[in-house]
């Protein structure tokens, strides 16, 4: 009986108490800890669930949390993408004039409601009245334009003050498209707060005034960064994921793919962009969980059917017209132009972005965000293709020109004395409607072009696809006569609008397969995959001539990240040549194994800021037992000095199975060999560099020992593999601040 009293005990003592084995913020967590912790979880679940009935239905559930918190993650991203949707409808709709017969509608919906529409007409409606016309009662002048004009910049002034103020007092990290900081925390990275509940909050509101002030981005890299707030804020309800930092980045992972999957309408480019572009570790099970969590969320919201048209997006277009062979030369150039078109924007946002941080700029964000605002909107009201909101805008330019069309680019002649329909329209010669709204898509794709490059990156939420998608040509005039049918249409220039879309997002981001899916998801034009290959695969190509990173790594660094990117180390160098300590510096700090008293421990903490600790058989011989980590140390040591009596400041703190042999005079000493690693990873010190690279990218570790014959040598840290790669790339290594 008194035995198993002391077993039960000793177990009490061996449980790990709460908080043993979390991280600090911004350091990086230890993948092989996190999985094997897992792994025991499980273990101890099995065995448990053979007991007794209810143990079995725990096993169960805990089986399928995974599959509930994708349901959860799926149902609050469909409806929070369907929600910004809507408002940014009514919102945009909001700087140009108001409905009187409910002020909740947008302008669409309330012509809709309206009886007294025609089909001419059908954007003018007594219901729906523009801001001068409401205060001075007249339709047309000079006065009516310019207050329309003045109230159309005082409300996206108002909306984007509120944005950027929102953002610095509630939510600082709800700026930016939080793409960047996402991949950088699904690689292991810990940013507390990110993906909080005030940054999801905040991050939802501003996005809609961020975009409906009018500036130029997109809400898709938001709704990104969005879902994945959802996904940590379900992965708190489970114990299984939210005291597991690497179950944890497995749901994340399926969050950003149903991110994109409501932002584009596009499940499975979601499902992809997560496996190309955001995720570090992607095991299969997480691909079926992503492939969930995308499908209920893009269900989610076309139940919702923000846009009345049934579809997940606005810019839903089918083209039933085959692409020739020869066009694939202007694809294939379009390509180029992308790829060239994304180096420049890279350099230049980054050029901008570097002044920011640097600069005197970067004091005062409210400032430039309301500045940058003034000019888009100043500059953007008397053009009609950069009023109107981008989605809008893009809509019409994939759309293809009907009898049913009212765009000005669908402005042909009509001969009432042609012998065919109406419907016919290739042959009839180009209206004076066409000439002026290819100059003001000209001045639109110059305009956006250059005030991207300031949106991106400042205190609001900023996405970047639809913008990107921006830069695209009309090919209006290379009308190929000689294989057109008679009656056929030749060339269709939205699909040149949507194939010029993605060789531009192609070279801005460097996606390829996700986006060429994403963009036939979105345009629902399955035989198109080809030219959209073709242009996504060139533009990668251009823009990798001129350097490797996309915009999300570009950001990444500028913000010293530790992010182990895929790219091949070719440098030969050795473990000795990166491991610390170096020559001149003082010797490691290291721990015994049975002769370092409770004082000495705390002194090592005081004095260093290691995230943790070899341990040694003694500092004579130095070889190498296990490693300990900084945190469990000081918790177990403050645990220790409250509930165990006895243990002072000259207790000895031993490693070891047995306590070593001390007099009876000493106090009591202080067993700690439950949160010694006894399986730390090492490496030789003359093994190459490039294998200690791929080790860490591969196993995602923080730290691995480097011993000579089982003599511990020193210790390379993640943050000193990349401090290595930036110098032999001969960039700043002290750009790589966190460990």
């Amino acid at each position: 009986e008194e035995l198993n009293g002391v077993g039960n005990l000793m177990d009490f003592l061996d449980e790990p108490f709460p908080d043993v084995g979390t991280y600090e913020d911004f350091h990086t967590i230890d993948w092989l800890r996190e999985k094997s912790r897992d792994t025991d979880r499980h273990r101890k679940i099995t065995s448990k669930s053979k007991e007794s009935i209810w143990e079995f239905i725990k096993s169960l559930l805990d089986a399928w949390s995974g599959w509930l918190v994708m349901l959860l993650i799926g149902l609050l991203s469909g409806t929070l993408a369907g929600v910004i949707d809507l408002a940014v409808d009514w919102m945009t709709d909001l700087k140009e004039g108001v409905c009187l017969s409910a002020l909740w509608y947008s302008h669409e919906q309330c012509c809709w409601t309206s009886n007294e529409t025609t089909f001419a007409d059908r954007d003018k409606c007594p219901q729906w009245q523009k801001w001068a016309e409401l205060m001075t009662g007249y339709t047309e002048g000079a006065g009516v334009y310019l207050l329309n004009y003045f109230l159309y910049v005082l409300w996206a002034l108002f909306f984007s003050f509120l944005a950027v103020s929102l953002v610095r007092v509630f939510a600082p990290y709800a700026c930016g498209s939080g793409i960047p900081e996402i991949k950088t925390i699904l690689s292991g990275f810990i940013i507390r707060g990110y993906l909080g509940k005030w940054t999801l909050l905040i991050k939802t509101v501003t996005l809609v005034l961020a975009v409906s002030s009018g500036l130029s981005l997109g809400k898709e890299g938001p709704l990104v960064h969005v879902a994945c707030c959802c996904g940590n804020l379900f992965c708190s309800l489970f114990s299984k994921y939210s005291k597991n930092e690497g179950k944890r980045r497995e749901v994340l992972s399926a969050a950003a793919a149903a991110g994109v999957s409501v932002a584009f309408g596009a499940p499975i480019g979601g499902v992809l962009f997560s496996l190309e572009e955001v995720s570090y570790y992607f095991p299969l099970k997480t691909l079926w969980r992503s492939f969930f969590a995308a499908l209920v969320a893009a269900f989610t919201l076309r139940s919702i059917n923000p846009f009345g048209n049934n579809r997940l997006v606005l810019f839903y277009v089918e083209y039933h017209t085959p692409w020739y062979m020869a066009e694939l030369v202007p694809f294939i150039l379009l390509g180029v132009f992308g790829g060239l078109w994304g180096t420049l924007f890279i350099r230049c946002n980054i050029a901008w972005c570097r002044r920011r941080k640097t600069t005197r700029l970067g004091k005062y964000p409210v400032l430039e965000v309301i500045a940058v605002t003034g000019i888009t909107a100043v500059l953007a009201f008397p053009n009609p293709y950069t009023r109107r909101s981008t989605s809008e805008l893009i809509s019409e330019l994939f759309n293809d020109c009907g009898a049913l069309e009212s765009s000005q680019l669908c402005d042909y002649i009509n001969n009432p004395n042609m012998s065919r329909s109406v419907d016919d329209i290739p042959d009839r010669p180009a209206g004076p409607g066409v000439y002026s709204a290819l100059w003001q898509l000209t001045l639109a794709l110059v305009f956006k072009i250059v005030i991207t490059i300031f949106t991106f990156g400042m205190k609001i939420p900023s996405g970047l696809f639809i913008p990107s998608m921006m830069a695209y040509h009309h090919h209006d005039w290379i009308i190929f006569k000689n294989w057109c049918r008679p009656g056929a249409d030749c060339v269709t220039p939205g699909l040149y609008a949507m194939v010029g879309a993605a060789a531009c997002l192609g070279g801005v981001t460097r996606m390829t397969v996700s986006l060429v899916v994403i963009m036939f998801e979105l345009t629902g034009g399955l035989e198109y995959i080809v030219p959209l290959m073709a242009a996504a695969v060139t533009s990668k190509w251009v823009a990798d001539a001129f350097g490797k990173e996309g915009i999300y790594e570009a950001h990444i660094q500028l913000n010293g990240y530790p992010y182990l990117d895929q790219d091949e180390f070719t440098h030969r160098t050795l473990a000795t040549d990166v491991m610390r300590p170096r020559r001149n510096e003082p010797p490691l700090a290291v721990l015994t194994q049975d002769s370092t008293t409770v004082e000495d421990v705390e002194t090592l903490i005081k004095d260093t800021d290691y995230n943790g600790f070899p341990v040694v058989v003694s500092h004579e011989s130095e070889r190498l037992i296990g490693f300990v980590q900084r945190r469990d140390l000081i918790l177990n040591i403050k645990n220790a000095r409250q509930k165990q009596d006895g243990v002072v400041s000259n207790s000895v703190v031993y490693f070891t199975e047995d306590a070593p042999q001390i007099p009876a005079s000493n106090p009591q000493p202080l067993k700690l060999r439950r949160i010694l690693n006894l399986s730390p990873f090492t490496v030789t010190d003359h093994t190459p560099m490039e294998t200690v690279v791929d080790i860490f990218r591969k196993l995602g570790l923080r730290q691995c020992l480097v011993t000579r014959s089982g003599r511990l040598l020193g210790i390379i840290t993640k943050k000193d593999v990349l401090r290595h790669m930036a110098q032999m790339m001969n960039q700043d290594p002290e750009s790589i601040m966190f460990n």
